[in-house]
């Protein structure tokens, strides 16, 4: 049997889009059942024009990657949420979509489920860290189980040593090899603990 993993992202010019794309990779080929979804962009024409690599981006995705629901969160099994750094904090493309989670919080459909997250921040001191554990609130209260990557495979510390969860400078340009295969570590990860935690054999 495969678990079910919704990958949730917010991405404006594509690096997180990347990440997420990685993760989604590595639970796949853990065995898992993958939605990968966007959240809906709230910025408007005008900014989002004002920089040709966040249009260029909105554009491509517009039809290839689907938006985000609630029905997706409670199809899942297991979270991979996925944000920018917002001055330290969770871009609000991606905060508004868990400001309508409420309904499923107060169900319980998110108790004992596996969750984990990853950024991008234009340095490497950005915010990556105190983004990722903003996030890591959410699933505090949501009862959730956090699967940060930890320092528990080499590829961690290729890509820069953030225990807390995949991480990329974007001022670098795109992710490079190195934190692509962090961010399919991640995805494996949160799949084979996911497989453990419902008493799955792995495949």
């Amino acid at each position: 049997m495969s678990v079910n993993v919704a990958v949730i992202y917010y991405s404006a010019t594509g690096n997180v889009h990347q990440i997420a794309q990685a993760v989604a990779e590595g639970a796949e080929k853990a065995g898992a059942e993958v939605r990968l979804r966007r959240v809906t962009e709230l910025a408007p024409d005008a900014a989002i024009d004002g920089n040709p690599a966040w249009r260029a981006h909105v554009d491509a995705t517009a039809a290839d990657v689907e938006v985000a629901t609630l029905d997706d969160l409670e199809w899942a099994d297991a979270y991979a949420f996925g944000s920018p750094t917002r001055y330290g904090n969770v871009a609000a493309q991606l905060k508004q979509f868990i400001d309508t989670t409420g309904g499923l919080w107060q169900r319980g459909v998110f108790w004992d489920k596996p969750a984990t997250a990853f950024t991008s921040a234009h340095n490497v001191h950005g915010g990556n860290e105190s983004t990722l554990l903003a996030l890591y609130n959410t699933f505090h209260h949501w009862g959730s189980v956090i699967v940060s990557p930890g320092f528990t495979d080499g590829v961690v510390y290729a890509a820069g040593g953030n225990p807390y969860g995949t991480s990329h400078a974007g001022g670098t340009g795109a992710p490079e090899e190195n934190i692509l295969q962090a961010a399919r570590y991640q995805g494996a990860r949160l799949t084979k603990i996911t497989k453990r935690l419902k008493g799955l054999a792995e495949s």
